[in-house]
């Protein structure tokens, strides 16, 4: 069954291959790093053997940081390595964790992961969420290297199709000596699919113990950096897919008609759509500047923010009145609605949550976000909002207590780990 999976993403490689050389070419992506993604990384030549934390984008990376910080600070004698599958992960990864060596992490043919791990030689391997290769976890286990998986999860809509292989996926699933799971739901499904049920611990979701609940923000700072007046309120559309962007626009420009202090930050979820989404606010006809450039040349009245540097989005939302969390007017899933809750900012998010269905359950339950349907919706919401102070602040520390109630998963995914090295 191995051999059969790795033929059958080989053809999925070679299938993909026009594409992905199409964007190399055009915009340059998928350029840097090439050579990791086959395996083919520097040796590791250090006394002591890494910890390799594996962390896929952004979001995962976001996660891991304070659970690295916590490892360090057990075992400051064992370096850590830390690998992305995306290039705006590793720079997220690279501005954290400057302590770090980085690589990306290869692709699941059984040759290229054996060559990454046999250069490498870690210690212990951390997974994020459903990093569960096969190929990878049978190499790790030839090579004698425990495996854990941290912040693990299982959504409703990808167990079933887990589910119809599980036959063969137990066998890979015996491969990881720990999984460290979200909720007990995420544990169950994993013992259902094959895990080994002593191996299997609710941790907690690592994503409460967002790092900025626990530091001062100068909002009037940012607010400067942004170059936004006194009295201007910030509305921010974080992470948004295309196909929301339009949406989003409208919305906020009608809205504006009537409220001319207003401000909207735009931070599409994938950098290389800047462009695409700069045109989009110019066709939606709002005045447009960058966000590199906000400080030096202030936002007009009514205008939008273009959100064009790494890895700040999270400490922005503390300067926002209002957030709409991308990713969830489109079947993709949704987003992390926890940035904006741990600075007390009211939530606004689409129907399609998938990916973070306990969280949108625990903010329905106490009122602390508004989920809308469609365009219509996230207008009367965002209005709704902006009117009633009071009702946006209620909301913000409804939101916040839930982050404040549900932390800790990172000490308890740290002890668990620290045990096993």
């Amino acid at each position: 069954m191995f051999w059969l999976y790795s033929v059958a993403l080989g053809v999925f490689f070679i299938g993909l291959a026009p594409a992905v050389l199409a964007q190399m070419l055009l915009r340059g992506k998928y350029r840097r790093g090439i050579r990791e993604r086959f395996g083919a990384v520097a040796p590791w030549e250090g006394v002591q053997t890494p910890i390799w934390l594996h962390a896929v984008s952004v979001g995962e990376v976001m996660a891991a940081v304070p659970l690295a910080r916590a490892l360090r600070a057990r075992r400051p004698e064992i370096p850590l390595l830390v690998s992305t599958t995306t290039e705006t992960g590793r720079a997220v990864a690279e501005q954290r964790l400057p302590a770090a060596r980085f690589v990306f992490f290869p692709l699941d043919f059984g040759w290229a992961v054996r060559r990454a791990l046999g250069r490498l030689r870690p210690r212990l391997v951390l997974l994020t969420e459903t990093e569960l290769w096969p190929n990878f976890l049978s190499a790790c286990a030839g090579h004698g290297i425990p495996v854990v998986v941290i912040n693990g999860r299982l959504s409703p809509r990808s167990f079933p199709r887990y589910r119809l292989v599980r036959w063969w996926f137990g066998r890979v699933l015996r491969n990881v000596r720990l999984f460290c799971m979200q909720s007990s739901q995420d544990a169950e499904r994993m013992v259902a699919l094959g895990a080994p049920a002593d191996r299997v611990r609710v941790t907690g979701n690592l994503k409460y113990d967002f790092p900025s609940f626990d530091e001062a923000v100068d909002v009037a700072a940012l607010r400067r950096s942004l170059g936004l007046p006194a009295g201007r309120r910030l509305v921010v559309a974080g992470s948004t897919h295309r196909g929301e962007e339009d949406v989003m626009l409208e919305a906020f420009r009608t809205a504006a008609n009537s409220r001319p202090d207003l401000c909207l930050l735009v931070a599409p979820r994938h950098p290389e759509r800047l462009e695409e989404v700069e045109r989009l606010v110019a066709r939606a006809g709002l005045p447009c500047v960058r966000r590199s450039r906000a400080e030096a040349q202030p936002p007009e009245e009514g205008g939008a923010i273009l959100l064009d540097t790494m890895g700040e989005l999270a400490r922005l939302y503390a300067a926002a009145s209002v957030v709409f969390i991308g990713g969830s007017l489109i079947p993709h899933g949704g987003q992390n609605i926890l940035e904006p809750a741990a600075h007390g900012r009211p939530v606004i998010h689409g129907p399609h949550m998938a990916n973070f269905a306990e969280m949108r359950d625990r903010f329905r339950d106490a009122d602390a976000a508004i989920q809308v349907e469609d365009a219509v919706g996230l207008l009367r919401a965002l209005e709704a909002l902006l009117d009633d102070s009071l009702e946006a602040e209620r909301m913000g520390k409804a939101g916040r207590g839930i982050v404040a109630a549900h932390r800790g998963a990172t000490e308890r995914t740290a002890a668990l780990v620290d045990a096993l090295l």
